[in-house]
C-alpha cells in the first residue's frame, strides 16, 4: 500500500506585480496556513516518508513548513523542477521515479494541474484545491511504477477554512 498527499502551495504574495511567477513568496496568510495544515496531519498521526516539491519558491517554502512540523531536515526535500505548473501526466511520471522505500509521500504543487491530477485518481471530485489544501489517496501497489494503474481509494480532503 502506498499513500499520496497532494498539497497545493500556501497562499502566495502578489505584492510585486513585476516579480516572476516562479519566484513569488508566501504572503502572511500562507505563512500561517502552512504550519497549521502541517500540524493537522501530525495530530492525525499521518506518516510522511518523503517530501517532494516543485522548485518554485512558494511550493518549496510550503514544503519546508510541513517538514519542520515533521522534524525533518530541509536537505531531505526532493525538489522536482518538472512539478512547476505540471499537468497530471507529469505528476504520474514524477511518482513513478520515486524510490520504493517510501510508502507515504507528500507532493507539493500548483493549480490547475494539482486539482486535475487529484480528480484523475479516484471517483472523488473537487472543483478546486484551495491554497494549502490536502487531497489524500491510498493506492493498492507495492512500487511507485505501478501507481498510475493501481486501484486507488480516496482517503480525505482538507483545507485551511475547513476548521
Amino acid at each position: 500500500m502506498k499513500t499520496v498527499l497532494l498539497i497545493r502551495h500556501a497562499k502566495s504574495s502578489w505584492a510585486d506585480a513585476g516579480m516572476d511567477d516562479f519566484d513569488r513568496p508566501l504572503n502572511e496568510r500562507g505563512k500561517t496556513d502552512a504550519p497549521a495544515m502541517a500540524q493537522r496531519l501530525v495530530k492525525r498521526n499521518i506518516i510522511i516518508d518523503a517530501f517532494i516539491s516543485s522548485t518554485a519558491k512558494r511550493a518549496r517554502k510550503t514544503c519546508l513548513y510541513f517538514m519542520e512540523a515533521y522534524q525533518r531536515n530541509k536537505e531531505d526535500m526532493i525538489a522536482m523542477q518538472q512539478l512547476y505548473l505540471a499537468p497530471p501526466e507529469i505528476f504520474y511520471e514524477c511518482i513513478a521515479e520515486l524510490d520504493n522505500e517510501f510508502s507515504n509521500i507528500a507532493l507539493f504543487g500548483h493549480n490547475n494541474g494539482i486539482t486535475e491530477f487529484a480528480n484523475s485518481l479516484t471517483d472523488a471530485r473537487i472543483e478546486n484545491m484551495p491554497t494549502c489544501s490536502i487531497f489524500a489517496v491510498k493506492a493498492n501497489c507495492k512500487s511507485w511504477k505501478e501507481f498510475k494503474n493501481a486501484k486507488k481509494e480516496f482517503w480525505f480532503f482538507d483545507y485551511p477554512k475547513n476548521a
